[in-house]
């Protein structure tokens, strides 16, 4: 199973030479494809070939771009990411109105678990139990918008009563840059099932090509909220970004075995796929990180 995460960071020139990234720079380094997961470019000033881009594609490798403030700016994405992909996007067009409610209730009560165990594990009693409170409230389709509600108290408990979402500072820079790398994860594999990233379950926006990406990657933010919390970044330099890349090397708990992150969302997605074909919330398999 593949594992690397590989950061350019310095000008260089990417070839492929016998099933092996080469990286030509100050000195040249070798790397073979089958130990990459995920290739992360953080220089504008790196060239790749065609060739090398073709067999990324082929393998499945995710390929991440920056852009010249070295923040996530896009990805490499197949046209077909599985053989029976037709027949994956038909049956995703005809998905279930009321399952996909259904499901997306099922997404949104495990992110705000999530949230209210990383409280908990903060002691931040009083938020916890109003965020258990929102989830004993949830609705199909969070008609009621109990995520929303949960948002704001538990940001509020991790990073100050001060913090939001929209200010500019450190903190969101590094949980922007966080949840980038974490939707390029997940728009990787929905491609790799077959599927196409464009139709959600919940977000709908024409302007957005990964509208079923920011539905799936929901329950796994808290991962880069804590990892966040913990560097607590007063600048946001490269450092600090890797220490963020570096989430997808942990491991967590589903299905009943420890995984890679990066293998756990394959299982996650999976399920829920499933859990949309058969009509059954019951399929869905969530990860647990022993907090």
């Amino acid at each position: 199973m593949s594992w690397r995460i590989v950061v350019i960071s310095s000008r260089a020139k990417l070839d492929l030479k016998m099933n092996y990234l080469v990286v030509r720079g100050e000195e040249i380094r070798r790397i073979h494809l089958s130990e990459i997961s995920t290739i992360m470019i953080e220089n504008t000033a790196v060239s790749l070939t065609a060739a090398l881009l073709c067999e990324l594609t082929r393998r499945k490798i995710k390929v991440i771009f920056c852009d010249e403030k070295r923040n996530p700016s896009s990805e490499l994405l197949p046209y077909y990411g599985s053989h029976d992909t037709s027949g994956k996007i038909r049956q995703q067009i005809q998905w279930r109105k009321e399952t996909k409610r259904l499901v997306w209730m099922e997404i949104v009560t495990e992110k705000i678990r999530q949230q209210a165990e990383f409280l908990r594990w903060l002691h931040r009693d009083e938020a916890y139990e109003l965020l258990r409170g929102y989830m004993a409230e949830m609705e199909p389709g969070d008609e009621t918008n109990r995520e929303g509600h949960a948002a704001k108290v538990y940001f509020n408990g991790v990073f100050g009563m001060d913090f939001t979402r929209s200010s500019e500072n450190s903190i969101n820079a590094a949980l922007n840059y966080g949840y980038g790398i974490l939707l390029s994860t997940f728009n990787r594999e929905i491609v790799t099932q077959g599927y196409v990233t464009q139709l959600g379950l919940f977000h709908d926006n024409q302007f957005n090509q990964f509208n079923l990406g920011s539905d799936l990657m929901e329950p796994f933010r808290p991962l880069i909220d804590r990892a966040v919390y913990d560097l607590s970044p007063e600048v946001f330099t490269h450092d600090e970004k890797m220490a963020i890349v570096n989430v997808l090397n942990q491991k967590v708990e589903i299905d009943g075995k420890q995984q890679y992150l990066n293998y756990a969302v394959k299982i996650y997605c999976r399920s829920i796929f499933d859990a949309l074909a058969e009509n059954d919330v019951g399929l869905i398999r969530f990860y647990t990180n022993g907090l």
